[in-house]
């Protein structure tokens, strides 16, 4: 069974900064595209950043040269460095992997992060 965990949300001051994490456990055998999504009370869950297997990114435009997405293969984990942090970016904050376990493709969801930027 594939899960996985995220951590690294809180409270940060407006410009300040947070690091994401986002590790995936079980039976894994390749891991395509990772990506952060994000959900603001009464708003629909945005799409934040996606990093490919071959490591190509690519932002939301609201987040670009604030927020870095990176991903270490060998832990199965994903990054999301968010820096110059504004109260417009508090959301819950999601992991998703598009991978392949013993169950075949499929496309996995972390439990969210709540990231609160606030004074």
């Amino acid at each position: 069974q594939v899960q996985l965990v995220e951590s690294g949300g809180g409270l940060v001051q407006p410009g300040g900064s947070l690091r994401l994490s986002c590790a995936a456990s079980g039976s894994i055998s390749r891991i395509n595209a990772m990506g952060w999504y994000r959900q603001a009370p009464g708003k629909q869950r945005e799409l934040v950043a996606t990093v490919t297997s071959d490591g190509s990114t690519n932002y939301l435009d609201s987040v670009k040269g604030r927020f870095t997405i990176s991903r270490d293969s060998a832990k199965n984990t994903m990054y999301l460095q968010m820096n110059s942090l504004k109260p417009e970016d508090t959301a819950v904050y999601h992991c998703n992997f598009d991978l392949r376990s013993g169950l075949g493709y499929d496309s996995y969801w972390g439990q969210g992060t709540q990231v609160t930027v606030s004074s």
